[in-house]
């Protein structure tokens, strides 16, 4: 078998996140858990990495915070040797008309979801270059691409997002490293779960399919695009939607 690899996911305590990592712990990586919420399903997903034979460790970490996330960057190198994969899937939102929205709606969510993608691809990346090897994956939204009313803030995150995945790729494709981002279109959360049944029927109108995505779908994506299948792709964004955006 060959050597593990060892892949950090941002916001993997749950949802789409723990998934990505159990995901790529099944195709023999070991898996270096950040994350900054409930450490209670932190701990869940620990046991489920471990059952799964992955060497897992959480470290808790506002990812918005240049400092703190060089000292993960650095943390995760020590104790690990290496980091060979990078997803950045942490993100939150904080939904409001942009007449209604306040600064600090506006400047967490692209602190954490676009500022947070920086700061880890620049800690991360010197590890990568110095092995000539390195997977980046983003995780953006569809709503990048095609805008949302009441998301202006979260809607320009996962579209700066989707600007510095390309910038990435273009700067460190001879170091071969690649850098890819997925783009989900509605995928079955908690968030979805509270939805009424008249408004996940106004959902399924958008989507060809006719259904929402399963988290799995996601996570296997972010496979696919740090696999050696996916060696000659980078600069990509892979829309996981259902066909919502076409």
């Amino acid at each position: 078998m060959p050597d593990k690899r060892v892949a950090l996911v941002t916001g993997a305590g749950r949802g789409i996140g723990a998934a990505i990592a159990l995901t790529l712990a099944k195709d023999n990586a070991d898996i270096a858990v950040v994350d900054y919420g409930e450490e209670a399903a932190a701990a869940e997903t620990l046991a489920a990495l471990t059952a799964a034979g992955a060497v897992a460790r959480y470290y808790k970490c506002d990812v918005s915070d240049f400092a703190a996330t060089k000292a993960v960057a650095d943390a995760v190198v020590k104790d690990f040797g290496k980091i060979d994969i990078l997803v950045n899937n942490a993100g939150v939102t904080a939904d409001d008309l942009l007449m209604r929205m306040s600064e600090a709606a506006w400047d967490r969510v692209l602190g954490i979801n676009l500022k947070g993608c920086f700061n880890m691809i620049k800690h991360v990346t010197p590890y990568m270059m110095r092995k000539r090897y390195g997977r980046i994956v983003s995780i953006s939204s569809v709503v990048g691409l095609m805008g949302n009313a009441g998301q202006a803030n979260y809607a320009a995150s996962k579209a700066g997002i989707i600007g510095l995945t390309k910038s990435v790729a273009k700067e460190f494709g001879a170091r071969n490293i690649t850098a890819n981002a997925v783009a989900p279109g509605f995928i079955k959360t908690a968030m979805t779960d509270a939805l009424t049944e008249e408004q996940k029927q106004a959902m399924y109108k958008l989507i060809p399919l006719g259904a929402l995505g399963e988290t799995q779908d996601i996570a296997n994506a972010v496979k696919f695009l740090v696999s050696d299948d996916a060696r000659y792709i980078t600069g990509v964004v892979l829309k996981v939607d259902g066909g919502m955006y076409i």
